[in-house]
Order: structure tokens, then C-alpha cells, then sequence
């Protein structure tokens, strides 16, 4: 890896689901039981709030049952040892690759414990429930909402992550389905500067073929396996 210096690393559900987060979209389509659209759009918050904050608030409590498991500790250890440039872009809402120490983080989609005030904008760390229409501690008006990006809604900080891999040697992708956009184009994208691409998943996603390298089994065994190949003899 003598001729890597900067890596982007795609993270989805697959790398959370063995802490037993369970992937939001499950095989029937469904997310956790609901259609997308009843749970997860603009027009489902406005039409059914009830339902909505039901949801995300039982999905931050669970937040508190579960803890990052080898794949999140192995990406913290590199976060901390990588001496070039390195940037973990999340499509996870849950908080485990911070609790794992990770620091070099984005969330394209958002956060569990955020809030966002639709009155007038602000955000703000939130573990609380949101069912009961608490005011925001800005303005004063009960606007909350969870801090995730719908569908149909631009994903956080787009700019900052294509900047970055225009620069990346390596791009990672880890867990993911390589079916949801804007995130399922950042390989091609990566690809295109001239980057490697590697992609770890239990099964190939749905944009393998545009990977340079592909391994194949769970996030907890092929990452922690990967970050001392990366390290080398930066590891004891």
C-alpha cells in the first residue's frame, strides 16, 4: 500500500447489521416492516407525523442496546493511524462509528441523535423521543424532526465528498447494496480520477462490476483483515 495516500470508505447497513442493527430495507422491500413512503418521504411526515416519529424514535432507543462491532473498531484504528488523507462516508444514521472512535466521518444521510427544526433550521444532538412534539430549543416552536434525509431529499455535504474522491488512491466500499444513489455512482466516480476500488460485502452489490477487487463475506471478519493489510507494520 506504499502508493496509497488518500482513502474515501462507503459505509452501509451491512457493516451495523452485526450489531444487530438490522439493514433498513429488508428482501420484501419493506423498510422494518413499512413502505418507504410511509415512513421515510417529506409527504410521510406531513401526512402521518405520528408514524413517523414512532418510528425513528424507536429506532434511537435501539441506539442503546447494541455496540460497534470488529468492522467499526477496525475502521476507527485506521481513522487514527492513517497518515494521509482519509474520509469514512456513512450512509448509517445510527452513532457506532463514533462510539467505536472514529473521527474522519461524514453522514450523507443524516443522524438518529440530530434534530432538525423545520421551522427555522437549526440542529441539535437529540436522544430524546420527538412523538410528543417537544418545542426547539431555538425558536421555541414543537418543528422537530429527525435529522434523515428522506427520499427525495438532497443527501449532507455532497460537495465535500465528491472533493474527495477526486483525491482518493483507494476508494472502499463496505456493506453496501450499491443500489441507492447518489452513493451507489461514487465508485464510477472514484474509478474515473483513477482511483482502486475495493468492495467488501456478503454478497456483490449491485454495482460490483465497476470494482476493481472484490471480497466477499461479513464486514467483521473482512475488515479488521483488511486495516492491518493497509497498516502493515504500523500495527504491534
Amino acid at each position: 500500500m506504499s502508493d496509497i495516500r488518500n482513502i474515501v470508505i462507503l459505509t452501509g447497513a451491512g457493516v451495523s447489521a452485526e450489531s444487530g442493527l438490522a439493514t433498513f430495507r429488508g428482501p420484501d422491500g419493506l423498510w422494518e416492516g413499512h413502505r418507504v413512503e410511509d415512513v421515510c418521504t417529506p409527504e410521510a411526515l406531513a401526512r402521518n407525523p405520528d408514524l413517523v416519529h414512532a418510528f425513528y424514535d424507536a429506532r434511537r432507543a435501539k441506539l442503546g442496546e447494541v455496540q460497534p462491532n470488529a468492522a467499526h473498531h477496525a475502521l476507527a484504528r485506521l481513522d487514527a493511524e492513517w497518515p494521509g488523507e482519509l474520509l469514512i462516508v456513512t450512509q448509517n444514521v445510527d452513532d457506532l462509528h463514533e462510539r467505536a472512535g472514529a473521527t474522519r466521518l461524514l453522514h450523507m444521510h443524516g443522524e438518529l441523535k440530530s434534530a432538525l427544526c423545520a421551522a427555522c433550521g437549526t440542529r441539535r444532538r437529540w436522544e430524546a423521543p420527538m412523538g410528543d412534539r417537544p418545542p426547539c430549543p431555538a425558536c421555541g416552536k414543537p418543528r422537530l424532526r429527525p435529522d434523515i434525509v428522506f427520499f427525495g431529499e438532497m443527501p449532507y455535504q455532497m460537495e465535500r465528498i465528491d472533493a474527495a474522491l477526486g483525491r482518493c488512491d483507494l476508494f472502499v466500499s463496505i456493506g453496501t447494496s450499491g443500489a441507492v444513489y447518489p452513493a451507489a455512482g461514487f465508485v464510477r466516480t472514484a474509478r474515473h480520477y483513477g482511483a482502486w476500488a475495493l468492495e467488501m460485502n456478503l454478497e456483490p452489490s449491485a454495482g460490483s462490476i465497476y470494482f476493481s477487487e472484490s471480497r466477499m463475506g461479513p464486514a467483521s471478519e473482512l475488515v479488521p483483515a483488511w486495516v492491518k493489510e493497509v497498516l502493515g507494520d504500523r500495527l504491534a
